[in-house]
């Protein structure tokens, strides 16, 4: 799961700061459309509020009112809405990304955290976890149109890539519910490890992945024949998965461990583990599959691993306590999303059209200020008309 909140929740010098935010507002990129527009929201716990960045120009743009303790966030692929998931309200806002504004507040159930949007931009799914439930969301509508009971403190409700299945993490259950996306029915709840929280799920749909912290340890699960087919031992405490883009491999951030376990998604088996930074919590991947970044929660800094090479190959300093990561489109830039320091740091990563693993030139450009305790990030671009 890419674009979601710390399952944590939880030093630049002035005289840098003040030198880095003269580098904001000049990008070299090749010059882009006067309409076309590249936002980056981030969800700020105890603010209340989303935060607007310019990620072609690295500025901030607006502060806009959202619910309470505003958690996950997700974009519409089709349309120019911006989904926040305010946790203290029971509720899911809807942001306008071509105004910036709030158009509709949608009620969903107790203690909502994470919110999966369909690939026609139709449905939301949003786990509560002080329900016990699943709320289905009519995105064309903005209503709820449906409320399915699930394990004890589900966490995440994840729509698999073909639209069949909605996988549904239940931490206090220590099970994992399998919904049917067609009648809104779950079809399977299968015991796995502890705490599940989690999930990702493979290209075609085959298999899911889920990470029990609780266990270190992350379940694999036919998704057509709804068994569970094995339960992988990583480092301590898995907090998250991310799927490299050819589906080879996902890569677990283990946090009490300080290194990210390898699974080789085609034979379910782990490949291996390799130390990086200190408290890792969040990795991203390059979509050309060289290079994986890593948050280091306790370090302040960003981990660069060569997926080829098998080393690391970088650290970048950025704000306090980083957790959410993001991508500018062009992949050019990391968007890197503090949760001590309320900032977004923006790390240059000089990605080439061949390999982006052959450049060094990676720096931190800038910070920019957000608000209290940011915690997730999504990008959304578009063009005006």
């Amino acid at each position: 799961m890419n674009l979601c909140p710390s399952p944590l929740r939880m030093a630049i010098t002035a005289s840098a700061v003040a030198t880095l935010i003269v580098l904001a507002g000049c990008r070299s990129d090749t010059a882009v459309a006067a309409n076309y527009h590249q936002y980056a929201y981030v969800t700020n716990g105890k603010s209340n509020t989303v935060s607007v960045i310019d990620a072609l120009y690295f500025r901030s743009l607006k502060s806009i009112d959202v619910g309470k303790g505003p958690t996950g966030i997700a974009v519409n692929p089709v349309n120019n809405e911006v989904y926040v998931v305010n946790t203290d309200s029971d509720s899911v806002s809807v942001i306008d990304a071509a105004k910036n504004e709030v158009t509709a507040t949608i009620p969903v159930h107790h203690t909502p955290y994470f919110i999966s949007v369909s690939s026609d931009g139709k449905r939301a799914y949003v786990a509560n976890s002080g329900s016990g439930n699943v709320s289905v969301l009519d995105l064309e509508k903005h209503t709820d149109i449906a409320t399915i009971a699930v394990g004890s403190s589900p966490g995440i409700a994840a729509l698999s890539p073909d639209h069949a299945t909605v996988v549904v993490s239940n931490r206090l259950s220590n099970t994992v519910s399998l919904i049917s996306a067609s009648n809104n029915a779950v079809r399977a709840t299968l015991p796995v490890c502890k705490e599940p929280q989690d999930i990702a799920i493979l290209k075609d749909s085959s298999k899911v992945f889920v990470a029990c912290p609780a266990d270190n340890e992350v379940a694999v699960i036919d998704l057509k024949r709804a068994i569970v087919l094995s339960l992988l031992d990583v480092g301590e405490s898995p907090v998250q998965l991310t799927l490299k883009p050819d589906g080879g491999e996902i890569f677990v951030s283990n946090f009490n461990s300080n290194n990210v376990s390898s699974i080789e998604t085609s034979t379910n088996e782990v490949g291996g583990s390799f130390p990086i930074g200190d408290r890792p919590v969040r990795t991203v991947t390059t979509s050309d599959n060289s290079l994986l970044y890593v948050s280091d929660f306790g370090a302040d800094t960003v981990s660069v691993y060569s997926i080829d090479d098998g080393k690391a190959i970088d650290s970048i300093q950025v704000g306090s306590q980083p957790d959410a990561l993001a991508f500018t489109v062009d992949e050019s830039h990391l968007l890197v999303v503090n949760t001590r320091s309320g900032d977004v740091a923006v790390v240059r990563t000089v990605k080439t059209r061949q390999n982006s693993k052959i450049s060094r030139d990676r720096a931190l450009v800038t910070m920019i200020p957000v608000g209290a305790q940011p915690n997730a990030i999504a990008i959304k671009e578009f063009t005006s008309r």
